[in-house]
């Protein structure tokens, strides 16, 4: 791991695309500028970390269970489709 010291409005590049900027730091808070290019996801960790365990879930999903959330979802509209009538 590459550790860089920095003061507030100093930036750090990655490649020649990326720009980090120390924003502001107040007491054990930094809070950082990203400026990247549209096609280059930033994210926090923990929010990256939950992305993938969606992503690999969804991957694991069998054809079987989405034709079932499919009935369920057809037999919803069908039901809805008849009390909207009544009344």
């Amino acid at each position: 791991m590459l550790v860089l010291s920095r003061q507030r409005d100093q930036t750090i590049m990655i490649g020649d695309n990326i720009e980090i900027t120390i924003v502001d730091i107040r007491g054990d808070k930094v809070r950082l500028g990203i400026n990247a290019p549209g096609d280059v996801p930033v994210h926090r960790k923990e929010v990256y970390e939950a992305i993938k365990r969606e992503n690999r879930a969804a991957a694991n999903v069998r054809p079987e269970d989405i034709a079932k959330a499919a009935d369920v979802e057809k037999q919803k509209h069908a039901n809805q489709a008849g009390t909207s009538g009544q009344g």
